[in-house]
């Protein structure tokens, strides 16, 4: 997997920095109280679900950060198919640092290990089609990092990162500019009057409005929105390849196969981030 480019060492740090200063705060106080500052321990990272795993890159960087001198065995990598009882890694060193950090390896492994092991499998279900699967803007308040690295390791394709990175103009914004053309041409000439270089993706609702797309030209890709395959095999012949095409809304995994089906480029589950359950996963003394 090609290393993404939020993934850079200052946005891990911060990251890590912000979900320690809000589960420590002045001080993990019960590991303080009751263990010794010298005492050493080690522990193991138990699996007790089956699924993909993700996460333990970040883990690395969690124990690392809390403290540097622990040492980690690690015997399970992202990616890898897991199952109950499995063992992912050791950690040893000062039993403080291990108690601090743990609560936030979990938090952090165990949702990643979710979206991963759903992106698995609605990957799977879009075998021998050419589609592919994207996630969303649709994430947790500041944890969108570890939740899109965690669609990555789990075979799918992240959309844009944030609102900075790529246009796409939604019903809201076709609506609010006045139709169609006029957002397109509001979008070309806001880059080039600020200098950027930016994708430009556009939400259509109907058939009438791909036509309109097709006619104001000038755009990188069309979002096929809430449309029934029917519909969507129709977008397709309609546009004959002229733009990468992306069906989105509503899609699950009872109808996915049957949307990638339509010949469509993209498909994009908000799911992925927002509706997963965690796979469940311990931290034990041995």
């Amino acid at each position: 997997m090609q290393t993404p480019s939020y993934l850079t060492p200052e946005a891990l740090t911060a990251f890590i920095q912000a979900a320690l200063t809000e589960d420590v705060g002045d001080g993990d106080h019960s590991a303080l109280s009751s263990i010794p500052a010298q005492a050493r321990n080690r522990a193991q990272l138990i699996i007790k679900d089956a699924g993909v795993l993700a996460g333990v890159e970040l883990a690395r960087h969690i124990f690392a950060f809390v403290d540097a001198d622990l040492v980690l065995d690690v015997r399970l990598q992202d990616g890898d198919r897991v199952s109950y009882g499995d063992v992912a890694l050791t950690v040893e060193g000062r039993a403080r640092s291990i108690l601090t950090a743990e609560r936030l390896v979990l938090n952090c492994m165990q949702r990643m290990s979710g979206i991963a092991t759903h992106t698995a499998h609605l990957v799977s279900l879009l075998a021998g089609t050419k589609a592919r699967l994207l996630d969303t803007r649709k994430t947790t308040p500041n944890f969108r990092l570890p939740e899109k690295w965690a669609v990555l390791i789990g075979g799918g394709v992240n959309h844009r990162y944030g609102l900075f990175d790529m246009i796409i103009l939604k019903d809201n914004h076709v609506d609010y500019a006045g139709g169609v053309r006029q957002a397109i041409e509001a979008s070309r000439a806001y880059l080039a009057s600020t200098g950027r270089q930016l994708p430009i993706e556009i939400e259509t609702r109907s058939l009438d409005e791909v036509q309109q797309v097709l006619d104001a030209g000038g755009i990188d890709r069309i979002m096929l929105d809430n449309m029934a395959p029917a519909q969507l095999r129709e977008a397709v012949a309609l546009v004959a390849g002229r733009y990468p095409l992306e069906a989105s809304g509503g899609i699950t995994e009872e109808t996915i196969a049957d949307v990638a089906a339509t010949g469509v480029d993209y498909i994009s589950v908000g799911a992925l981030t927002h509706s997963i359950r965690s796979l469940d996963m311990s931290l034990k003394a041995f």
